[in-house]
């Protein structure tokens, strides 16, 4: 048998200091041009990437790239990523009101070029022994980091007009004006409606159900009231559907006195309230989901008519998640 060289091995052939083609190499994008139903917004990668998850989802149902995979389609110009635009179905005021909360929180904690942060006058509480927060301060983020606890609603209604009236549907199943017309007023009836707990109240209430009023306890010793609205709330278009959000800052016991006569303000930590803080750290990346179904009847009749009596079911999801920036 002849013996084969290993410079004619089919393995060997190949160099192994190959040329690397850096134009197929996938670049970074260092600010995504995003266009929500008609408004644009030009948004740096990383506040992207502080976004709570069940927003991105939102924003992003098949997944985000924040990288380009080829410069094939590229023209070489130094703005070229402002050429690209990525069309996404979300309501551009409620990624306002997401923004502006996080600038406003991540100013204020970290500090801006005029203006020293809260995190700057609570630095030397990571000296603290161990035993304060458990085994390390590294793992305790609250230290470290503004956390915001972020709560959402999709809430898909469903109204069942009196029997007899004109609401009806054609053999296709399609709404005539007067039940469009019903849907639209239940629709602004529930919008209305902007407290965050009620619905959730009248559940614990009708189901006695110890959980959800935990639920509601704990979100109120974390950061919201008890009869704290919606910040953001509105109807989706051509839909049922009705999307809120609200944002509180999280109350971790770490509080920022006023100045002392040093000058000095000093800085001191409620240790209950932060065991309470910490254990929202659990949905942290994690969101948590929660549905349940609400019922009642509302009256859509307007001052001086007769009675209009419309049964409105609701399917109501939460989401709640932390995020930390």
């Amino acid at each position: 048998m002849a013996a084969v060289s290993i410079s004619s091995s089919p393995i060997t052939q190949v160099s192994q200091h190959a040329p690397v083609n850096t134009s197929l190499q996938p670049q970074l994008l260092t600010r995504l041009l995003l266009d929500l139903r008609g408004r644009r917004f030009s948004v740096d990668r990383e506040t992207i990437m502080n976004l709570p998850e069940s927003v991105l989802l939102c924003l992003f149902p098949n997944g985000l790239v924040l990288s380009r995979q080829s410069q094939a389609f590229s023209d070489g110009g130094e703005n070229e990523e402002d050429d690209e635009v990525y069309g996404v179905d979300f309501d551009p005021e409620c990624f306002a009101y997401v923004l502006d909360f996080f600038r406003n929180a991540s100013d204020t904690f970290y500090g801006t070029n005029t203006s020293p942060g809260l995190f700057a006058a609570q630095q030397h509480l990571l000296d603290g022994s161990p035993s304060d927060f458990g085994p390390s301060v590294s793992q305790n983020p609250l230290l470290t980091k503004q956390a915001i606890i972020v709560l959402r609603e999709e809430l898909e209604y469903f109204a069942i007009p009196p029997k007899g009236g004109r609401a009806l549907t054609d053999e296709h199943g399609t709404a005539n004006q007067a039940l469009l017309d019903i849907k639209h007023k239940c629709g602004q009836n529930v919008m209305e409606k902007r407290n965050i707990f009620t619905a959730l109240q009248r559940n614990v209430h009708k189901e006695n159900n110890i959980a959800e009023q935990h639920l509601i306890d704990m979100l109120c010793m974390s950061g919201f009231n008890r009869d704290d609205e919606w910040g953001f709330r509105a109807m989706e278009p051509s839909r049922c559907c009705i999307s809120s959000i609200a944002l509180v800052l999280l109350k971790t016991g770490i509080v920022h006195h006023p100045l002392g006569q040093n000058g000095e303000r000093p800085v001191t930590i409620d240790y209950n309230q932060m065991a309470t803080a910490q254990k929202l750290l659990l949905f942290w990346r994690k969101p948590a989901r929660k549905c349940w179904w609400d019922g009642l009847e509302v009256d859509l009749a307007a001052p001086g008519e007769p009675s209009i009596p419309v049964k409105l079911w609701a399917r109501r999801v939460w989401t709640l998640e932390l995020s930390l920036v």
